[in-house]
């Protein structure tokens, strides 16, 4: 009769680390790839830079003993956790596995991602968070439901101090969603992954709406309608792919500057054809993204939220290798107007670009704030408020360059000199007024407009001359409201000079908490 061999405590090691790398076995992980997604593991390696990633807390097991968990093993308890470089810099991550107990979150998993919190909050480090997650672990009752908690209040320790960044992956739903929405950036990939507070059957349940998870949850459903999703990848790969190219233009804390790239060769100067892009005809639309293209470097330029409230550009490019926020009314898109998802969304990414460091570019063609029941039913006193309130509480750089239209209250809303703006350029075509020509014509001139032969006649006399006189930057620019009116091929220079110039800006505040945001 052989004796049984003992292992080495190497051997041992060897054999855990095999089961760990195992994850939820061959047959479950070709499933996930048949789904055409990755595992957690691929996902960590194409995520860091080749051969950075250090795992932590590989064997760490749950606890659970009740309801048919008694010596299941669930490989890391379901979450891969560890760090490594991304562009060179330190970054934390975790990354749900599906193929282990479908990635279901538990005490243990919880404090897993809990604990790499802490870690990049110490650090001064980034945290990116792959969600890939059938849900709370009902067999762990309230300690998951402890565990969720955890993670909510660590995300609300963490925003404001590093970077945030959840990639949707898989499933997501009930109270899993919440952690990704307070980070500063959701990613989502399409098709494959679903976020919902509840799902298709609970709703038709309790409502009787049929509708799929897809059309429900899906990335398109939440980067067009819900605003939620700030990304959309076409596979995993990508997704990735845009949380590092995100993480290029971030700072890794906010005590640090944001990341500039030496630029060699710049070119200072821009083309003549900006000039030709917008019409001679203000009531005309143009594609405000032309403009931003042939502003920023190498026509290189980061849209966020580029499908929610497209009457609002939002993203980062860099000027001269800094980088910068860019927030651009869009005249394709409802002329331009801001309205109450486009508050929402500019009044975010500001206050963002605010806690990091990272100044503001403004481009403004605005015809003002967008009419109608729906939107004052809704609310737009308060939420175009939070504009208002975003840049004046924004200390990072603002310059503003004003383009065409800045009327009324949604001028004030885009960063004017009143609301803080460091400097203030203006193109020829600016027009700065209360309202427009039309309109304000037929209230300044009303009388005579009634008392002549031809009213109407006189009505476009008086437009013509309400325009030449007031739609104009001359007036704005004589009393102080403007640095300079400038040529659109010139507008680069400018935007470079200036913010090398306020680099240096150092503002300071009254000492507070936080202000009250009209939430």
């Amino acid at each position: 009769m052989s004796e049984k061999k003992e292992m080495t405590k190497t051997e041992r090691l060897r054999a855990k680390r095999a089961s760990v790398l195992a994850a939820g076995g061959k047959e479950k992980i070709d499933k996930q790839h048949r789904a055409g997604k990755m595992t957690a593991r691929e996902r960590l390696e194409a995520l860091y830079d080749g051969g950075t990633f250090l795992e932590n807390q590989s064997f760490v097991e749950h606890r659970c003993g009740q309801f048919g968990m008694e010596g299941q093993e669930i490989p890391g308890d379901g979450v891969l956790t560890g760090t490594g470089l991304i562009n060179g810099r330190t970054v934390f991550a975790f990354s749900q596995d599906f193929t282990c107990a479908g990635g279901s979150v538990g005490e243990m998993h919880a404090k897993k991602i809990v604990n790499i919190m802490r870690d990049a909050l110490k650090c001064g480090a980034p945290v990116i968070g792959i969600n890939d997650s059938g849900g709370a672990r009902i067999q762990e009752g309230v300690d998951a439901l402890s565990g969720y908690g955890t993670i909510f209040y660590h995300n609300t320790l963490l925003s404001g101090v590093v970077p945030q960044i959840s990639i949707i992956a898989g499933p997501c739903a009930g109270g899993a969603v919440y952690s990704p929405a307070i980070t500063d950036f959701v990613i989502q990939v399409r098709g494959s992954a679903q976020m919902f507070i509840a799902g298709p059957s609970v709703i038709k349940a309790a409502t009787g709406e049929e509708i799929s998870a897809e059309k429900l949850g899906g990335a398109d459903a939440h980067a067009r309608i819900s605003g939620n999703v700030h990304f959309v990848a076409e596979n995993d790969a990508e997704a990735l792919a845009i949380a590092r190219k995100l993480l290029s233009f971030l700072p890794s804390n906010n005590v640090s500057d944001p990341p500039a790239l030496p630029i060699q060769d710049m070119v200072v100067t821009g083309d003549q054809s900006l000039a030709r892009i917008v019409p001679e005809d203000p009531r005309l639309p143009y594609d405000m993204h032309q403009v931003i293209q042939q502003l920023v470097d190498d026509n290189d330029f980061l849209e966020v939220h580029k499908d929610f409230a497209p009457n609002l550009i939002v993203g980062f490019a860099r000027f001269g290798g800094m980088p910068v926020g860019v927030v651009a009314n869009q005249p394709m898109h409802l002329a331009g107007v801001l309205d109450i998802n486009a508050s929402d969304k500019g009044a975010r990414f500001i206050r963002f670009c605010n806690i990091f460091n990272i100044p503001l570019v403004n481009l403004v063609d605005v015809p003002g704030f967008l009419p109608g029941v729906d939107q004052e039913h809704g609310g737009i006193i308060r939420h175009g408020a939070k504009m208002l309130f975003a840049y004046a509480a924004t200390s990072s750089p603002k310059i503003t360059v004003i383009i065409r239209k800045a009327y009324g209250g949604a001028y004030l809303a885009m960063c004017s000199r009143d609301m803080g703006a460091d400097r203030v350029f203006a193109w020829p075509t600016a027009e700065i007024a209360v309202m427009g020509a039309e309109g304000a014509a037929g209230v300044v001139f009303k009388k005579e407009i009634e008392a002549a032969a031809s009213p109407k006649k006189m009505l476009q006399e008086k437009i013509a001359e309400y325009r030449e006189r007031f739609a104009n930057p001359y007036v704005a620019a004589s009393r102080g409201g403007i640095d300079e009116v400038i040529e659109p091929p010139e507008t680069r220079r400018y935007l470079i000079q200036s913010l090398t110039a306020l680099r240096a800006k150092r503002e300071t505040r009254p000492p507070k908490k936080h202000g009250n945001i009209p939430l």
